[in-house]
Parts: structure tokens; sequence; C-alpha cells
């Protein structure tokens, strides 16, 4: 006996299969369709959008606006898929609205419990109209103000297995909220407000771009951040970064806007993590929000149904508009300008409280001061008076505090200085230096130096041709026949770094000098490397490559470790200021050669909470 054979059978789908299969690429959880509902009330020309979700979205999302509104027959449209008010060119090539697929509302619909209550300005009263899994009531006429309010309820519960991989409340709820910020990044003019099991997160204004930017990116002083703006053809790049100082253990800061629309883009991504490679820890990840406008017909949008990728027509060129603006808004000295790094003391559990001591006159400071006197830094004697050196500081590490003095016959204003004037040195380590608005500065001066040796070495390194070292014997490697044709397509470009190349048969490739610096490194492993990350990234420059770049800026670190200020070694006060001068005027000068801080900010503020004074 044999199996019979059973031809499957061509049939069409329904329209609720259709629709909940739509659903499924559309909104894959409750912060899509939340992101859809308010692009939709932008599209609509909303002026306050206020924003509602319960458990993470999946039991309730409430979005009001107070924008045109619609009609009954246009409410009995838009809950049809490919029904929509905003393509006006059907080339699919001039989009300028956020929403254009119709797609949304029939999938939430399909999927969800949807009703919709919108009224145009100047109707007698407004429409409602109920979508339940897919199945769409008659709309009917019922109080409401004018715009639109959309209320979804028991999302998936018409597929049940997509409502099964949902995560958390608390984890569908961080997703919603990051869409909420983007979407907010997006229109400052527009006034937000976000509610999330009956917690406000946010309720913002209409507001200038900067002070938006500052307040959704977690920054207390908009001062402190970093304003972008460069131009590539007619591309052009606007925005607001943190300094290198403010970072994330993840991406889940970085905003990213293309022609208004907020975007998840691995190039823009990748841009933004190039750009801070330097200047920022391994593993950690920068705060920014990045707005590229680009002309309509050099972006495609109509990338997948959630409309957060993006094809760009000129990919190099998005890419080193991004890299170069950023670069070059991080490569000012430090103190200049962006946010300043500040200590912030929590409170102490244990507080130590010294014995009383008669009050007296330590020599650390004059007597008296007028009033409004401008911070400053007295030079006092080289040997300091016997009431300092009778004095005995207690501390539980039982670290000493050691001040150096100068000639008192000059007094240093630090009104002109972004790090202020030095005033002491502390435990032969951390120079301490006052400002004009009387902030603390702590400069730690081993990483400070490590710094201005780095930018000076690697100045010196990019000045000209890299010397190159000849390898005795050549190394040959084999790799695969693509990448091999990726690392020789760059063999100009690698000879610049000194690193020179040649085909030697299929995919082999003959290695015959290395980068002096590397001198010792593997050739092997080098241009493996290279291969894997130039594969993966056909646009980057060989000098933006981990494998390289990260190679040699590895080597000139230990170099200008090693060539630096070491802790430990007393500073004259003409050295001191010196050296925060030349932080001031280096670039990149806030961090150290791996990423740490080079200088801290105790403002009053942080003062008055360490003791408690607030």
């Amino acid at each position: 006996m044999t199996d019979t054979l059973i031809r499957p059978t061509l049939r069409r789908l329904s329209e609720a299969t259709i629709n909940r299969i739509a659903a499924g690429e559309v909104i894959e959880r409750p912060a899509a369709a939340l992101k859809e509902l308010v692009e939709n009330a932008l599209d609509a020309r909303a002026g306050r959008i206020g924003i509602s979700i319960a458990n993470g979205g999946s039991d309730r999302i409430v979005v009001s606006d107070d924008g045109l509104g619609m009609t009954p027959d246009e409410l009995a449209l838009a809950v049809q898929r490919h029904c929509t008010s905003k393509l006006t060119d059907e080339a699919l090539v001039r989009i300028s609205t956020l929403g254009f697929r119709g797609e949304a509302l029939p999938s939430i619909g399909a999927a969800a419990r949807l009703n919709i209550v919108s009224r145009v300005r100047g109707a007698d009263s407004a429409w409602r109209i109920r979508v339940e899994g897919g199945v769409i009531f008659p709309p009917e006429p019922c109080a409401g103000e004018p715009g639109t309010t959309i209320v979804v309820e028991d999302m998936f519960f018409a597929t049940p297995a997509r409502r099964k991989f949902l995560k958390s409340a608390r984890v569908e709820g961080s997703h919603a909220e990051a869409a909420m910020r983007r979407l907010a990044l997006a229109a400052p003019d527009v006034a937000f407000m976000l509610e999330v099991d009956g917690r406000t997160v946010f309720d913002r204004p209409p507001e200038e771009p900067l002070a938006r930017a500052a307040a959704l990116l977690g920054v207390e002083d908009a001062d402190g951040l970093l304003e972008l703006e460069g131009e590539r053809g007619a591309m052009r790049l606007t925005g607001f970064a943190c300094g290198p100082s403010v970072h994330r253990p993840t991406t889940a800061g970085q905003f990213m806007l293309v022609n208004g629309r907020p975007v998840v883009d691995p190039l823009l991504r990748t841009s933004i993590r190039v750009a801070y490679r330097r200047v920022m820890e391994s593993g950690r990840h920068p705060v920014a929000m990045i707005s590229l406008t680009v002309p309509y017909d050099q972006v495609d949008v109509n990338v997948h149904p959630a409309k957060t990728e993006l094809r760009f027509a000129d990919e190099a060129g998005a890419r080193s508009l991004v890299i170069g603006t950023l670069t070059r808004a991080l490569g000012l000295g430090a103190g200049v300008v962006g946010v300043r790094p500040s200590f912030a003391p929590s409170r102490p559990q244990r507080v130590f409280y010294p014995p009383e001591t008669p009050a007296r006159n330590t020599g650390f400071a004059e007597a008296t001061l007028a009033l409004n006197t401008p911070p400053q830094a007295r030079r006092f004697s080289q040997e300091p008076p016997a009431s300092v050196a009778s004095t005995q500081v207690v501390a539980s590490s039982e670290a000493s505090l050691r001040t150096r003095f100068e000639d008192n016959v000059a007094t240093e204003s630090a009104a002109d200085f972004p790090l202020g004037a030095a005033v002491a040195q502390v435990l032969d380590t951390y120079i301490l230096a006052v400002t004009a608005d009387g902030s603390l500065i702590l400069v730690d001066q081993h990483a400070a130096h490590e710094r201005l040796t780095h930018e000076a070495l690697r100045e010196q390194l990019l000045s000209g041709a890299v010397r190159a070292q000849r390898l005795l014997i050549p190394d040959v490697i084999d790799l695969p026949r693509g990448q091999a044709e990726a690392v020789l397509a760059r063999a100009a470009a690698l000879a610049r770094v000194g690193i020179e190349v040649e085909g030697f048969g299929g995919g082999s490739i003959l290695v015959r000098s290395l980068p002096d610096l590397l001198r010792g490194a593997s050739a092997v492993d080098l241009l493996r490397d290279l291969a894997d990350e130039l594969d993966a990234d056909d646009l980057a420059a060989i000098e933006e490559t981990p494998a390289l770049d990260g190679r040699l800026d590895a080597v000139i670190a230990r170099m200008a470790c090693h060539g630096s200020i070491r802790a430990g070694r007393t500073l004259g006060m003409e050295e001191m200021n010196a050296l925060l001068r030349q932080m001031e005027a280096t670039p990149r000068a806030g961090t150290c050669s791996h990423g740490r801080p080079t200088w801290v900010r105790l403002t009053r503020a942080d003062l008055e909470l360490l003791f408690r004074r607030h």
C-alpha cells in the first residue's frame, strides 16, 4: 500500500486573515501601535497630544489630539486597508508625512479593540467608529471635542500567538516611552504629555528644540549640550549631543530623525559610534539627538511597514556628514563647551563629625573678603605658615593633603578661563582650580597630560605618510574571494597607513609591510580583522576601522601614557596653570586615552549636597 500524495489547493486568504498577517508586520508590539497613532496625530496638525498607556500598552492605549479631525465618511475609510489622505505622489518619491501606507488603523483594528471618536472643527457633533478583531461597526454620532481620540484595548486579543510573546509590562512600557520621546523630539512645537499606568512620565509644552532636547535626553543644564550643525551637498545635519562624560550602557539614549521622521537606522547609529570611539570608554554609548535633512528623492522610506528603516542614495555622504559634524563638536578643549563632568555625591550612610576645635586662620585663605569678590587664585610664599605645618588633616584613609604655594606678589583671575585658575595640588596627583562662578575643578594630572600627549602624537602620525616597516618574509593570507577583493580595492588607502598589499591569486593576499608603530604585530590577524570589517561595512574608511585605527590608537595611547606626567609628581603653580590652559586648547581633552574623565566640576549645588545643606 502506497501513500497517496495530496496536492495542496491554491486559495485566496480571507480579508480578516490578510489583515491579521499585516498587523504582525506593522504592529509587532504595543509601542509600534502607539507610534502609528501619534504619527497620525502629528500629520493631522495637532498642537497638543495626550498619551496614556496601561500595562505596557497591552491592556489600554489612549491617544487624544486637537488636530483636524475626521468626518463620518473619512472614519469609514480610515479603518480600511490602503486608504490614506497623505500620499500626493503615487510614485513614492516625495513622501513628506510620517504616515502614508494606510495600514496602521486597520492592522490595529484586526488585532485589538479599536474605538475612534473624531470631530472636525465647526461640526455639530463628533462621530465614533469601532473595530473589534477586524469586524467594523458603522459610524455613529456622539459627544466629543474637536480633534480625535483613539482608544485601543486588549491588544492582540484576536491574535493570541502574538500576545503570548509580549514581554513584561515594564519592558513594553519602556519601548513605548522611547518611541514617544523620539516623536516628541521630532516635533518640539507640539505639546506632549505621556502617562504610564497613571504616572506622568513627561508633560512638555511647545518649546524651543534646545529645551525639548535637554528635557528628553535627561540633561539638567541645556547649556551643557553640544549643538550640531553641518552640511554636505544638499544634506544638512542639526541636533544636540552630550559630551563623552555622559553615557549609557545601551544605545537607548540615541535619537535619530531623517526629514523629521524618527528612525532606527544602523548606518546612522554606526556613524555616531565611530565619532565617539576615541573619547568614550569601551562598552559605553553616547547620548545624542541628530536630525538629518535629505532631499526627498535621495532617501527611500518605503523599506519596511514600520517605516523606521530607510535607504540613502548617498550612504557614504550621510555617514561622512554625521561623523564629521560630531567629531568637530567633540573636538573642543576641556571646559570650553558641552556637558561639564560633574561630581554628584550621594547621601552618605555614615557621616564623620570631627571634634570641635577653636576656629583659627590656617593661611589657606584670606581672613576677610569683600562681598561679590570674584574668585581668585592667590599665590602665597613657598614655605607655608607655621600654623599650616602644625595642622593635622583628619581623614579615614589617613591620606595627607599636600599644598604648594608660590610668591604672593600676584593674583591670577580665573574669570577668563573655563577651567579656572590653579590653587593647589592634592596628593601630588590632582590639581585644584577655582572658576569664575565659584565652582571647584579637580583635574587628574596624569590623565589630562596623557590626552595632551596622545593628541600631539596622533597629529604627528596624521600629518604625513605613516612610516612603514618592511617584512623580511612577506605574509600570505587566504581570505574568501569577496573579502580579498574588498581589501585589494583599498590597497592605495592601506598604503597611506603603512600597509602594502597585493593580490597573490584567488583569495590570497600578500602583505609586504606594516606600520612601524605596529612592529611585531601579526599581519595575518590584522588583515583578517580588516577584511571582516570592510566586508561588514564597505563604507568605512580605512582610518575608521577598529582593526587598524584601534590598534594604532592603542599604541599611541601606550606611548602617551608612558610619556606623560605621572601621578605623584609635584607641580609648580605655573606648571599647573599651563596644564589647564593646554587642556582648554586641546581637542578631546575632557577624557583620557582610555575614555575616562580627566576633570570633574564641583558646583555649589554639589557641595551643598555633599554637606547636606539643602
